[in-house]
């Protein structure tokens, strides 16, 4: 019996141990003079990751719309978790405008089609949780 209670405390140290490891991390940062922005490949939009990458799963980074710009109808594979913090940032989802200060949130699920629009001058920031 004391075999197989070995056993099994082994099986679980070795099941536990990559997310004990994983959860080792107690802290990040990322200063803002140390952002490394790179242009998204469409005019007027920048990002800056900060973990993880952006073509292979999840990732955090920033987003950033030149005042002016507008995106069309488009949709985003990963479920995106927004924080807006800059700017006037107008999205159109299901024909209904939402209009989203500074410090406002957003989630866009399953694919959700929107368009989005920068108001104004001023640059649109925002942070962004892709999962």
């Amino acid at each position: 019996m004391t075999g197989r209670i070995n056993a099994a405390v082994l099986a679980s140290a070795l099941v536990l141990a990559p997310a004990l490891a994983h959860g080792a991390e107690k802290a990040a940062f990322s200063p803002a003079a140390d952002l490394k922005w790179i242009n998204a490949g469409i005019p007027g939009v920048d990002t800056a990751v900060v973990k993880g990458d952006m073509k292979k799963g999840a990732s955090h980074f920033y987003l950033k719309y030149a005042g002016g710009f507008a995106a069309p109808v488009h949709h985003h594979s990963p479920d995106h978790y927004v924080t807006t913090l800059a700017g006037a940032l107008t999205l159109v989802v299901d024909g209904k405008e939402h209009r989203l200060a500074p410090g406002s949130y957003f989630a866009l699920l399953g694919k959700t089609a929107h368009t989005a629009r920068c108001e104004g001058n001023e640059d649109c920031l925002m942070f962004v949780d892709a999962r």
